[in-house]
């Protein structure tokens, strides 16, 4: 049976989701509405759905049977009670929700919610799960977990709406969500009580590096330094975003350095989960290179993971935002590699299936698990409201340690 799929929110990543049911996933149902606050941002995605500015008028009048939230984040928790509220499924992008009372509001509605946390469906991250379950390295005991964001990828977060922390929790909710859950998910456990610390160290107005006249494009100054973008150059940036915000004012290319920045760009966190594992996080988000390090101890060995994502960032590819950046293979190279190594026994290499596309692959498999024939999953990679919970649930706890300097309990 096909389904009638409404999207809110139109900006970058709902890309994703159009695509896939005007391509491979068609056959699922049919787009029967667009919902945005900007009506130049919706056109950019064609005029044959109809489009809508009120959510509730949208709701009313194209009678979706699923919405797919693809909002600033701040947003998610409301548009996501409102159409469970009307019978319809949901599917969210992380976050759930950005605060404890958007996570409350979400378990009170409860129903049909899907969250996308895509890096599940990553075959390096499967892989991991797998071994964990098999029981590969006994009971895990704890995870040491380090995400680098470069000058390229973690610069862009500082440029958007994401700046502000009212809008999207700051990294800790917005980015590290991804991490949290993969954790969770890892462990089949729940995160009890979580200590934080972090702070803004290199981007942001007091970080300016030397005296640094206001970048906008009246002054020319737009595309001058590695951490300004120009958005004419791109021709998605420009359509969404350039040519669209003489309706709201938002500007996709702020001043990494302007004032108004107000999320952190270093962060460690502790937490401890009800299985008494222990785990050990930090973001870094002015790295030169991007990947992730993860290491998972346990009672019979330890599982390590090192993903190189970008071996460098490219100055001259700064404004493409990672798109026909240069690749080197001097130095760092650019993989994936995972290690298992038991008590009393030399390591062993773990091979990794091939992915392809975004995320490692990760996008597609979610994607044909959302819009696919439901197939058997014994990794149990598709999240509910719950999942959606304890992850945003570590990111909130954290904001609310660093604000008070104590332990919080999930």
């Amino acid at each position: 049976m096909t389904r009638r799929y409404a999207i809110v929110g139109l900006g970058h990543r709902a890309g994703m989701y159009v695509n896939a049911l005007r391509g491979d996933w068609s056959h699922a149902g049919e787009l029967v509405a667009f919902c945005d606050t900007n009506a130049s941002r919706m056109a950019s995605y064609g005029a044959d759905v109809p489009a809508y500015q009120d959510f509730g008028q949208m709701l009313d009048a194209a009678r979706p049977d699923v919405v797919i939230v693809t909002s600033p984040d701040r947003t998610h928790h409301v548009y996501a009670v409102s159409a469970l509220e009307r019978g319809c499924a949901v599917i969210v992008e992380k976050p759930l929700a950005t605060t404890a009372e958007g996570c409350r509001a979400i378990a009170k509605a409860a129903g049909d919610v899907t969250i996308t946390f895509n890096y599940r469906y990553s075959p390096r991250n499967s892989a991991v799960k797998r071994l964990v379950a098999e029981g590969a390295i006994g009971e895990v005991t704890s995870v040491h977990f380090e995400w680098l964001l470069d000058t390229m990828h973690g610069a862009d977060y500082f440029r958007r709406w994401h700046r502000d922390k009212a809008n999207s929790g700051g990294l800790l909710v917005h980015k590290s969500g991804h991490h949290f859950d993969l954790v969770n998910w890892w462990l089949a456990a729940a995160p009890q009580t979580v200590y934080a610390e972090g702070d803004l160290r290199f981007y942001g107005h007091a970080n300016a590096p030397g005296p640094r006249p206001p970048r906008s494009r009246d002054s020319g100054l737009i595309g001058a330094d590695r951490f300004s973008i120009d958005l004419a150059a791109d021709p998605r940036l420009d359509t969404l975003y350039l040519q669209a915000e003489h309706e709201d004012g938002y500007h996709r290319d702020q001043d990494v350095f302007a004032p108004g920045v107000n999320i952190e760009d270093n962060m460690a966190v502790l937490v401890r989960y009800d299985s008494r594992a222990l785990l050990t996080y930090s973001l870094h988000a002015h790295a030169p290179w991007e990947g992730y390090r993860v290491a998972l101890n346990g009672t019979l060995g330890r599982i390590e993971l090192d993903v190189v994502e970008r071996e460098w960032a490219d100055p001259d590819s700064a404004a493409k935002l990672g798109k026909g950046a240069r690749r080197l293979t001097e130095g760092r190279v650019r993989g994936e590699r995972l290690v298992l190594q038991r008590h009393w026994e030399p390591a062993e290499e773990i091979e990794i299936p091939t992915g392809s596309g975004g995320h490692g692959g990760g996008d597609r498999l979610l994607l044909d698990d959302l819009f696919g024939t439901p197939a058997p999953d014994p990794l149990g990679r598709r999240a509910d409201y719950t999942d959606g919970i304890r992850a945003a649930g570590i990111g909130i706890a954290a904001n609310t340690s660093i604000e008070t300097g104590l332990p919080v309990r999930v």
